[in-house]
């Protein structure tokens, strides 16, 4: 038995997700072997290989298989899928894009969102934007999962030595192309890999007190800026820091709720943070039932008093 993890990366670096995904892969039992699947990728190979817990690292390198088109990833995936009993995928943007392509290839049955490993064949997942949690159990013999990874703590990047296999490259499907990419930089810590962050909600009013009331204290704390789904929905804070159900999933040390009352949905993103701070006016607030530290107070008045005091 053995359990093949699809990377994500840049061609140079194995992004964070991959590692946490290597963390519930080792869970499922048996070996586990990294798939890097890349153009001029052979330093994201020997990344993968030093990573703890790995056994082997398969390497396909061919310009098709840059910036990770699904079609041709998806077929690289079905090319090696023989002889792996688990297939994982970091339930990502990418990942949650090639894992439905590889299990409708194979005739199988996919488990989404998968936040724990109950035994080889038997997996936990959320439901009903995570208000409840379902057992599912796979029957299929080769499992296709994409692993939250909120739910798994990160293998080390460092202390394997895996031996690198050069794998031949599946042909160009020709049927999607990669045109080009606009990749925003942040002065901050990406969302999804920050250990703080601080997310403001509609109560702000605006983008200008959006600013102007969260950032000194994220510069503060060194956090990644986050929202809601209605403050984004309002203009108050641009799409890739929404938090919820329907945005990232996150899961900091320590993640501070502001002027955000605790919808469902946006619940459904941040519930696993270590340590929850939420800061809010209306008492009643469902943020307050999640909070392991909550402020009853106006916002405007208690973040500048917080940031000042730190």
């Amino acid at each position: 038995m053995a359990a093949l993890v699809i990377a994500e990366h840049d061609n140079d670096t194995i992004k964070g997700a991959t590692l946490n995904t290597v963390t519930a892969a080792l869970q499922c039992g048996g070996d586990v072997h990294v798939l890097v699947a890349g153009a001029d990728a052979a330093a994201a190979a020997q990344a993968a290989a030093q990573i703890t817990g790995v056994a082997k690292v398969l390497h396909a390198d061919a310009a098709g298989l840059n910036h990770g088109v699904a079609e041709n990833l998806a077929a690289q995936v079905v090319a090696v899928a023989q002889g792996y009993t688990h297939l994982l995928f970091p339930a990502t943007a990418s990942g949650k894009n090639v894992a439905p392509r590889v299990a409708a290839l194979l005739d199988v049955a996919q488990v989404s969102d998968a936040m724990k490993v109950v035994s080889p064949d038997t997996f936990e997942r959320p439901i009903y934007a995570g208000n409840a949690i379902a057992t599912v159990q796979s029957l299929d013999a080769v499992k296709v999962i994409t692993v939250r990874t909120t739910g798994f703590d990160a293998a080390a990047a460092t202390g394997g030595s895996a031996a690198v296999e050069g794998l031949a490259a599946v042909a160009d499907s020709g049927s999607s192309s990669f045109l080009g990419s606009e990749i925003a930089k942040l002065d901050r810590p990406e969302l999804t890999a920050a250990k703080v962050i601080v997310s403001g909600g509609r109560a702000l009013g605006s983008s200008d007190k959006f600013n102007e009331v969260l950032m000194p204290l994220a510069d503060k704390l060194g956090a990644a800026l986050g929202a809601s789904r209605a403050a984004v929905d309002a203009g108050y804070a641009p799409n890739d820091w929404q938090v919820g159900q329907t945005g990232k999933i996150v899961a900091p040390q320590l993640y501070f709720a502001v002027g955000i009352s605790g919808a469902i949905q946006h619940l459904a993103g941040m519930k696993d943070s270590k340590v929850i701070v939420a800061i809010n006016k209306d008492a009643e607030a469902p943020i307050f039932s999640v909070a392991d530290y909550g402020l009853e107070a106006d916002l405007f008045t208690a973040v500048p008093e917080l940031t000042a005091s730190l």
